[in-house]
């Protein structure tokens, strides 16, 4: 598979994973679908990831991590949503790590704003 082809399966898969947690919000299901929106965001950086070095990412699922091996800059809220996304992620995995489930306002902002960098993301490719 060519870069560009990589490029296209991150991005593709993301827009996936961010109508998945649309979905799984809008429905009552605040923890899956926030771990969609982190999936979303780490299948955007990993775009970036191929397209800066064409390379195939690294297996990781830490945002921060993945960003430093990119030339992307982000904003300090973007980074801040990056983190906070984080504990939606592996923290969901194992019971001794299980978030405590955000207000469903919450929720919608943080969705909201992963939509956000997800655009912008796509946008710099």
């Amino acid at each position: 598979m060519g870069t560009a082809e990589q490029i296209d399966y991150w991005i593709n898969t993301a827009i996936d994973d961010l109508q998945t947690a649309d979905l799984l919000i809008s429905n009552g299901k605040i923890l899956h679908g926030l771990f969609f929106s982190h999936l979303c965001i780490e299948k955007a950086i990993k775009a970036h990831f191929v397209r800066f070095t064409a390379d195939i990412p690294p297996k990781s699922h830490n945002l921060l991590y993945l960003l430093s091996k990119t030339d992307l800059s982000l904003s300090e809220d973007e980074k801040d949503l990056c983190s906070i996304l984080m504990t939606y992620q592996l923290e969901g995995r194992y019971p001794e790590y299980y978030p405590s489930t955000p207000s469903m306002k919450s929720a919608i902002e943080i969705l909201s704003q992963t939509k956000l960098l997800f655009e912008c993301l796509k946008e710099k490719l």
